[in-house]
């Protein structure tokens, strides 16, 4: 079965914004379908130096039957209730996507300040499942 965005849900483990110092910055962010109407809940973690690009970082979410916590080198930033009747979304399969996303909504279009070439750089993915 196929399931439009939002009602599929979206969990941003992290999610970064580049450009005018915003590279010091991640968010982790839900999306969900909310009686037909984009819902979304996050938070943003900042670095007190330097930023992401700097070093390798672990970006972490526990997410058990009522909530997911987002963590940045064990440091909880955020947290979301997902037991509301209207957030089943997250209780169903997921699945990983990996972007390096350039332009959007968000940043905006790409401009002469936009640096490339840009590069997304992962050590390792880990999952695991505790019964």
């Amino acid at each position: 079965q196929t399931v439009n965005w939002p009602g599929c849900g979206e969990t941003d483990i992290m999610e970064m914004i580049g450009g005018s110092g915003r590279e010091k910055t991640t968010h982790g962010t839900i999306h969900w379908d909310n009686n037909g109407s984009h819902a979304q809940y996050g938070l943003g973690y900042t670095l007190a130096s330097g930023t992401f690009a700097d070093e390798y970082h672990v970006f972490t979410i526990i997410w058990d039957a009522n909530t997911i916590k987002w963590y940045v080198n064990d440091v909880k930033f955020n947290e979301a209730d997902i037991t509301p009747d209207h957030m089943t979304e997250f209780h169903e399969k997921f699945f990983f996507i990996f972007n390096l996303a350039v332009g959007g909504i968000w940043p905006g279009n790409p401009n002469a300040s936009t640096v490339f070439p840009q590069q997304l750089k992962v050590d390792y993915i880990r999952v695991f499942q505790v019964n």
